[in-house]
C-alpha cells in the first residue's frame, strides 16, 4: 500500500530551519531584524549598521561601526576582469543576468573561494556587500557609453552607490532616502532567494555559488522583478484620475496588479508604510508629486476592490523612479541590499548544516514492463 504524502505547494507553512536573523508577524504586519523593528531601524539606523547587525547579532558600537565602514570601503573595487566582462555584454543585456554572471566570476578572483571556514565566509560576506554595488553601477555606466566611476572611501555605502551610478555626489537627502531603501530590503526571513542560497550552501558549495543561485531566483517577476513591473503599471495608468477605470479593467481581464498582496503579510507590509512616506516626501521635494498620487490612488482602488495591501515593491517603484533610477535596475538594487541578509543566512547555514533535500509525491504511472520498439503503438 502506497501512503499518500501531504503536499505543501510552494512549501507554504513548511518550517525548514531555526534562524536568529529575521522575524515576521504577518497578522499584524511586524518585521524585525534580530529583534529590532524595521521602522525603528529605518528611522534611526544606517545600512552599514544593519549589515553589521545581521552578520554579528548586535548593533555596533561607534568604534566597531567606524572600523566596519572602513572594511566595506576597502572592498569596493572589483577586479578589472569583471569590468571587461561587462564591456563585452551585448547591447540590451538583462541587468540581472549581468549581475548573476559577475557574482559568479568573482569566485575565480578569490583565493579563499573554497574556504568554508567562518572567518573566510565572513570576509566574503563583507566583500560581496561592497562589490555588488560597484558591479551594478559599473554595468549601468558601461552600457550607456560611460566609463565606470571609481568608488570613494569617504562616502557611505548608499551615497557611494549613487555617486558611482551618476558620477555626481548625491545630496544628503537623496543619499538618506536611498540608505533607508537599502535597510528595508536587507533581509526578509525565508524568502525564495534566501531559500535557494541556503539550499546551494547546504551541499557545501561555496558562497559565490550560493549567491549566484540567490540572484537568479530574485530575478523572477514573482520575487524581485515585481518592482520594475509596478513602475510600468503606474506609467500605463498615467494619472490619478485614470486609476479606478484602469484597475477595474485589469481585474475584469484577470490581469495581475503588481505590488499587492504577500505570502506572509495579511495586512500592510511594514516596509510599504515607510516607503509610502518616502515617495510622498520625494515627490513634493522634486516637484513630481504625480507618481505618489497615482500610486496612492491605485492603492486605494485595489484595497477597495480586492482587499489587498501594498507590499515593499509598490512604493519602492515610484521612489526609485523619482530618484532617476532606470526601472531595469530596480531588481539589481534589491540584490545589492539583500546581499546582507543572504550572506548572514549563509553563515547560519554553514554553522549548523544539513543537506536540504525535500521529498516529492510521485503521481506518474506505477511499475510497468519495458515494451520492445516493434511492439509500441
Amino acid at each position: 500500500m502506497v501512503m499518500e504524502k501531504v503536499i505543501n505547494k510552494g512549501l507554504e507553512g513548511v518550517v525548514i530551519t531555526a534562524s536568529s536573523l529575521t522575524s515576521i508577524d504577518g497578522q499584524v504586519g511586524k518585521l524585525m531584524y534580530r529583534g529590532y523593528l524595521i521602522g525603528e531601524l529605518a528611522e534611526h539606523g544606517t545600512y552599514e549598521e544593519v549589515v553589521w547587525l545581521l552578520l554579528n547579532g548586535e548593533l555596533p558600537t561607534a568604534s566597531q561601526l567606524d572600523a566596519f565602514r572602513a572594511e566595506l570601503a576597502d572592498q569596493r573595487t572589483v577586479p578589472d576582469g569583471i569590468v571587461q566582462m561587462l564591456r563585452m555584454l551585448p547591447q540590451g543585456a538583462d541587468s540581472m543576468a549581468a549581475l548573476r554572471t559577475a557574482v559568479s566570476m568573482l569566485a575565480v578572483y578569490d583565493a579563499e573561494a573554497e574556504d568554508l571556514s567562518a572567518e573566510a565566509n565572513r570576509r566574503k560576506a563583507v566583500a560581496l556587500t561592497a562589490k555588488m554595488a560597484t558591479i551594478v553601477a559599473a554595468f549601468e555606466r558601461v552600457r550607456t557609453g560611460h566609463e565606470p566611476v571609481a568608488p570613494r572611501k569617504d562616502l557611505s555605502h548608499a551615497a557611494n552607490f549613487l555617486y558611482m551610478l551618476t558620477g555626481q555626489e548625491p545630496d544628503a537627502t537623496s543619499a538618506h532616502i536611498f540608505d533607508i531603501c537599502l535597510i528595508l530590503h536587507a533581509d526578509h526571513e525565508m524568502n525564495a532567494s534566501t531559500f535557494s542560497a541556503r539550499t546551494t550552501a547546504s551541499t557545501l558549495s561555496d558562497v559565490y555559488s550560493a549567491i549566484t543561485s540567490a540572484v537568479g531566483t530574485l530575478k523572477g517577476s514573482l520575487h524581485g522583478g515585481a518592482n520594475a513591473r509596478v513602475m510600468e503599471m503606474l506609467q500605463q495608468v498615467g494619472g490619478p484620475e485614470n486609476a479606478e477605470t484602469w484597475i477595474k479593467d485589469a481585474l475584469a481581464n484577470k490581469k495581475r496588479v503588481m505590488g499587492f498582496g504577500h505570502r506572509v503579510y495579511k495586512t500592510e507590509d511594514p516596509r510599504a508604510t515607510v516607503l509610502r512616506k518616502l515617495s510622498k516626501e520625494l515627490g513634493e521635494r522634486l516637484g513630481t508629486p504625480q507618481w505618489y498620487q497615482i500610486s496612492r490612488t491605485v492603492e486605494q482602488e485595489v484595497l477597495a476592490q480586492k482587499n489587498l495591501y501594498p507590499n515593499v515593491d509598490f512604493y519602492s517603484a515610484s521612489t526609485y523612479f523619482m530618484m532617476g533610477i532606470k526601472t531595469d535596475l530596480y531588481t539589481p538594487i534589491f540584490a545589492l541590499s539583500r546581499i546582507a541578509g543572504w550572506t548572514a543566512n549563509l553563515l547560519e547555514q554553514y554553522a549548523d548544516n544539513r543537506l536540504i533535500r525535500p521529498d516529492s509525491d510521485y503521481v506518474g504511472p506505477r511499475e510497468r514492463s519495458y515494451v520492445p520498439m516493434g511492439q509500441r503503438a
